[in-house]
């Protein structure tokens, strides 16, 4: 095993590059984190459409968050690689398809998650903010999604960790991430097949384990905030119940 890491890590790291396309672990992280960025907008559209009063919003946002929740994401692929071409009229590479597709899957995940973020703030900040006079859209903007949005970081980090291994579908359609670089390593060698689809199983396991660590690190953290500004407000409120009432002279 060492010896088939000794000759082929280039592949496994960076696939072909710079002599070819970008591939391996590089290729798997890139397509993972651009799929979220572009995800995450869209995930906040869904959220506030999600929990909008307007049904108009509201229907298609929960149709969409159902449909895609209830599919598996080889459909999704299946349905951009075949449709995209013939919407545009043009080609489109492996790269973009998947993009596409987990872009559409993520987006869909990421809207329940920011949803569950903003409900778990307790309503009467939304009570409080609208009393002082702003408008709804300000009150999300300026104080319930900044707080959702940090309350959810861990789960956000733990939808990455789901991409990065959602990324080995991209096999069909000949997307060269890590697990592409490993079939071409095993049909390279013939002979150990094992050990080949040990190291792929090693890579993502030391990939996703980094980062769950980190999501349980970002978790832990966010509950001490949590309990650090609960405390400080009921001391507050406490100081307030206990100091006297000023007396007119």
């Amino acid at each position: 095993m060492l010896d088939i890491l000794r000759d082929n890590w280039t592949l496994l790291l960076i696939g072909q590059y710079p002599h070819g396309p970008l591939g391996g672990i590089v290729l798997t992280i890139l397509l993972s984190l651009s799929a979220l960025v572009i995800a995450f907008p869209l995930g906040i559209l869904v959220a506030l459409a999600r929990i909008s009063p307007f049904r108009v919003l509201r229907a298609p946002a929960t149709g969409l968050v159902y449909m895609v929740r209830g599919i598996p994401l080889l459909m999704v692929i299946f349905w951009v690689y075949f449709l995209v071409p013939v919407l545009t009229g043009y080609p489109v590479t492996g790269f973009v398809t998947m993009l596409c597709a987990l872009v559409i899957y993520d987006s869909a995940y990421l809207g329940e998650i920011i949803r569950a973020g903003i409900e778990g703030l307790p309503k009467g900040q939304t009570e409080a903010s609208r009393a002082l006079g702003m408008s709804y859209m300000k009150t999300m903007r300026a104080v319930i999604l900044p707080q959702a949005l940090y309350n959810v970081v861990p789960s956000m980090v733990t939808q990455f960790v789901s991409t990065i291994k959602e990324t080995s579908l991209g096999y069909i359609i000949n997307v060269q991430e890590i697990s592409f670089a490993a079939d071409q390593i095993n049909n390279r060698l013939l002979t150990k097949p094992f050990s080949v689809y040990l190291i792929l199983a090693l890579s993502y396991f030391a990939l996703c384990y980094a980062l769950t660590q980190l999501a349980q690190y970002l978790e832990r953290r966010v509950t001490r905030k949590r309990a650090g500004v609960a405390s400080r407000t009921r001391k507050a409120a406490n100081v307030a119940l206990t100091d006297p009432l000023p007396t007119e002279n």
